[in-house]
């Protein structure tokens, strides 16, 4: 069944974790079980319904070509991070699924998001932890992890929390903005863009900000950001070494 949402994929970073594997392409397009991780994504999405697909392209922005998807440009992906890419493809911006171009997920885990009814639903993880056991290369310290209150409501989102006995997950890369949230997102980073100095939430500066940094000024302006708590498999693909804990985890699917 078609659905009116719509897909934002951020793909403009340089992958330098990946070494020469992204030498001559973007990360997107590093290959897996034959098919590089955009293709991969754009599958499932328009398994579940999803025509309406941008990727916002950056470093070796020409290597990205696929039909019948909409292009957006960051120009300055060298300089900035994922909420700059957002932004270039503000028009795009409604009932959206944002999502990281280097991910592999189970197909369960985009019906959840579709799925969803509420103003802002990102995907956590529970049981995340034990995955960084095999990631040598990307401690878990730079996990996402999302703190939940005693009523299982978010109350923060940012890098390597760590409060004896709190409830906390792990945010894998994937948002859904209602329509009514996303004007929020555009006018707030819009201000923001105006007049902000110095860092901004777990970043350097606005300019450097990712995802959770603008999930936590949503929150902090009152919004109800909620948890969307999926148990699908879900590989981030940062090092050669997550290649090949994919390869593991993937390996029983239909490619």
């Amino acid at each position: 069944m078609k659905t009116k949402i719509n897909v934002i994929i951020l793909a403009a970073g340089m992958g330098k974790r990946l070494g020469p594997l992204t030498k001559d392409i973007p990360k997107g397009m590093v290959k897996l079980f034959g098919k590089s991780l955009l293709e991969m994504q754009i599958d499932i999405f328009k398994k579940c319904g999803i025509d309406d697909i941008s990727i916002v392209r950056g470093y070796l922005a020409e290597k990205i070509n696929f039909p019948s998807i909409t292009y957006f440009k960051n120009e300055n992906f060298s300089t900035t991070a994922g909420n700059e890419s957002v932004y270039c493809a503000k028009q795009k911006l409604n009932d959206t699924i944002i999502c990281y171009a280097d991910l592999i997920f189970d197909i369960s885990i985009i019906k959840k998001m579709i799925d969803f009814n509420g103003d802002v639903g990102i995907a956590v993880k529970s049981d995340w932890e034990s995955r960084y056991v095999e990631r040598t290369l990307h401690p878990i310290s730079e996990a996402d992890n999302v703190l939940f209150d005693e009523s299982g409501k978010i109350i923060e989102i940012r890098k390597n929390i760590q409060k004896p006995n709190a409830n906390i997950g792990e945010f894998l890369g994937i948002v859904r903005l209602s329509s009514k949230c996303s004007s929020l997102f555009l006018k707030r980073f819009s201000e923001l863009k105006e007049s902000h100095v110095g860092t901004f939430h777990g970043s350097s500066s606005l300019k450097q900000s990712i995802l959770p940094d603008m999930i936590q000024e949503l929150i902090d302006l009152g919004t109800n950001v909620k948890p969307i708590m999926v148990s699908g498999k879900w590989v981030e693909i940062d090092t050669p070494e997550d290649l090949d804990i994919a390869r593991k985890v993937f390996a029983n699917i239909d490619h």
